[in-house]
């Protein structure tokens, strides 16, 4: 089956050369009886997947995902590279039993050149193997875990490690005293924690939990964290370290304004508050600190750019789940601009090939480039705090933290 499907894309990419070698030329040919230059390439359609949770736990944060992307098309006449883009969005779900079935329609059926999105762990490392085995490049929005096999994989947000890694040095130094470690017992939640708790034990911090571990909560089936704040109360916890997202994030962090540990500090990776859910948890997330790699008030020209587009289509400030989604296509457009400026085939390998040749991409995050061993962004990371921005509530930059990637 895969050998029949290889050569069928194989035979339809053959097509398209042929097809835009027989029309460049009947250009070369007008263009020399008019005396004018022609321009080379054919009017090729680029084939891309969207696969970001659609439905579910994440579904507001997968349709951020899904418009950033699509903000790029409609602000760059629905071309990357030059080529028309035929888009085709398929749902991530809640994880691996549906992110894979989604995954293998684009690539078996729907034919893609290229999948963007990917926004959960779990769903990323199930649906790796399978962009690798049919070498379909897969551009990830989300925090992935760190792979050792990232041929055709690249990142435009973050390794899920990288947000716990880069404010643990801040928090040690912020607090005076032992610090509660909790979060959601998956892929995602592992990865993120775990990068917080290693990188705040090399800087000598220590963990108010009982066994000097984070603290699981079942996936995605935990609605009620009070007794879990309970628990925390007990302790001699100075401040909390957790990582929640979408519903979670909002039921989590109502519910802590309302326990026994409401005065205690809170931190977290900046998902806690970003998009829908800090009007959905209202004056409970106030000065809430949150570390991330994007901020809507960041002061750069892409920024303010991508912040005015997007703001005249949506109700709320653009979230780093919508920039790295923005960044991707910006990332295509680069790479398959460069393929046809060099008269080469535009296949899912060159693709590939190319995107590993960009160097800076000029990004709303501030400048950033692939690192060659991860495929992952370098770039910096900021301080945010909940604060009253007017009549609402907003992540405001309060510092630069660290820069991370290698």
């Amino acid at each position: 089956m895969n050998n029949v499907l290889t050569a069928r894309r194989s035979d339809r990419r053959r097509k398209r050369a042929g097809g835009a070698a027989l029309v460049a030329l009947a250009m070369t040919a007008v263009a020399g009886c008019s005396g004018s230059a022609a321009s080379g390439g054919g009017d090729d359609t680029l084939k891309v997947g969207v696969l970001v949770p659609l439905s579910g736990t994440y579904e507001a944060i997968g349709k951020d995902m899904r418009d950033g992307f699509q903000l790029y098309l409609d602000t760059h006449g629905n071309k990357l590279g030059g080529r028309k883009v035929e888009l085709t969005q398929a749902d991530e779900g809640d994880g691996a039993p549906t992110a894979v079935p989604a995954a293998t329609k684009l690539i078996k059926k729907d034919d893609v050149d290229v999948i963007a999105g990917v926004g959960g762990g779990g769903s990323f490392a199930a649906v790796q193997p399978l962009v690798t085995k049919n070498k379909v490049p897969l551009l990830a929005t989300g925090g992935r875990p760190t792979k050792t096999d990232v041929k055709w994989i690249w990142s435009t947000s973050f390794l899920s490690e990288e947000p716990g890694e880069a404010i643990a040095q801040h928090i040690k130094d912020e607090v005076d005293g032992l610090v509660y470690a909790i979060g959601p017992d998956y892929q995602g939640g592992y990865d993120e924690m775990r990068g917080f708790t290693e990188a705040f034990a090399k800087a000598d911090g220590k963990l108010a939990n009982p066994d000097g571990k984070t603290k699981w909560t079942p996936f995605p089936k935990t609605t009620n964290f009070t007794p879990y704040f309970n628990d925390i109360a007990k302790t001699d916890a100075k401040a909390v370290y957790c990582f929640y997202a979408g519903k979670a994030a909002i039921d989590f962090v109502k519910q802590y304004k309302q326990s026994d540990v409401a005065d205690l500090p809170l931190y977290s990776p900046g998902f806690l508050t970003e998009g829908g859910t800090l009007p959905a948890e209202g004056e409970a997330a106030k000065d809430i600190y949150s570390v991330l790699n994007y901020a809507a008030d960041l002061d750069n020209e892409a920024n303010r750019q991508f912040v005015a587009d997007w703001t005249a289509k949506h109700d709320l400030p653009p979230t780093t789940y919508a920039m790295s989604a923005y960044d991707a296509a910006a990332v295509l457009d680069k790479a398959v601009g460069d393929l046809a400026e060099d008269g080469k085939e535009i296949t899912s390998e060159s693709i590939n090939e190319a995107v590993g040749d960009l160097g800076r991409i000029d990004s709303p995050r501030g400048s950033w480039e692939f690192s060659k061993t991860t495929h992952s962004p370098v770039q910096k990371w900021y301080l945010r705090q909940v604060k009253r921005d007017g009549e609402q509530l907003a992540n405001v930059v309060v510092q630069d933290l660290a820069t991370l990637g290698s």
